[in-house]
């Protein structure tokens, strides 16, 4: 732009209309692209900004699930009876046993549900720890509060396993 406006000044007179045109425009263009150059310089750092913001909160988010996993894994496996059930062996016939005593009335001589729902694959969707919890609790009523020792429950759950 300066030397333009020199070349203006000085008076020379050989400047054509459209060489003055032409130069502003490539003036134009060049403030227009380092314009645009810085615009998406600040874009990308504001886009950069985002995307670590997303990230950092997708590991708060898988952090607190892990924290949250890990208590209810402590909470379930610090109760002694639970732990000195899920320590046992359990045997089949025992705890068909068991389960015709104590649980057919309601759930059935094959587990197949009366009044109770049926027990067959109810080891796919509840835990070892869940059920014994869903037996000894009493509180899914009409079940009743059933508290075998800890022999018996590894018993019942070896046999609930095999439904």
């Amino acid at each position: 732009m300066e030397s333009l406006e020199k070349t203006l000044k000085s008076g020379q007179r050989g400047i054509k209309k459209d060489k003055v045109l032409k130069y502003v425009i490539n003036q134009q263009h060049f403030c227009t692209t380092t314009l645009t150059r810085e615009l998406l310089k600040q874009n990308a750092v504001s886009l950069d900004a985002l995307m670590q913001g997303i990230a950092l909160a997708m590991l708060a988010g898988l952090f607190a699930v892990l924290v949250y996993l890990l208590g209810m894994y402590q909470y379930e496996y610090s109760d002694p009876y639970v732990r000195t059930v899920l320590a046992m062996p359990g045997e089949v016939q025992h705890g068909h046993a068991i389960f015709q005593m104590n649980c057919s009335s309601c759930h059935g001589l094959e587990a197949n549900g009366r009044v109770g729902p049926s027990l067959h694959n109810v080891s796919d969707h509840k835990s070892r720890v869940a059920l014994i919890r869903q037996v000894t609790s009493g509180q899914t009523p009409p079940m009743p509060q059933f508290q075998p020792n800890p022999k018996e429950m590894a018993d019942l759950l070896e046999y609930l396993e095999t439904l």
